[in-house]
């Protein structure tokens, strides 16, 4: 007996919900509830402070991988780039043609 219920009961609620959610959806609503009850579960069980670090952390990380700002713009070169005649993107040197609107690059 599951929840004071038996088979009969069972099969009644599942054909129910087979009537209503459709032979297709049925498996993803149980995948959908299995999960909805795996985060419950952990976010009971889980302890506060430990994603807390594991944020300060992944923040420190990205600081320090921050690529370096250039402060003067005169220092920025754009040999390897070209503009589209028609719509005026940029794109890389090589291209053929241009990625924002498709035209052939000169």
């Amino acid at each position: 007996m599951v929840f004071g219920m038996g088979p009969l009961e069972l099969m009644i609620i599942l054909g129910i919900a087979l009537l209503i959610f459709g032979p297709k959806n049925l498996p993803k609503l149980g995948k959908s509830l299995g999960q909805t009850v795996k985060n419950v579960r952990e976010g009971m069980e889980g302890d506060d402070e430990e994603p807390a670090k594991a944020i300060a952390d992944k923040a420190d990380e990205a600081v320090a991988e921050a690529p370096e700002v250039v402060e003067d713009a005169s220092e920025v070169v754009e040999e390897d780039v070209q503009f589209c005649s028609k719509c005026g993107a940029k794109n890389a040197a090589d291209a053929g043609f241009c990625n924002k609107c498709g035209a052939k690059l000169g």
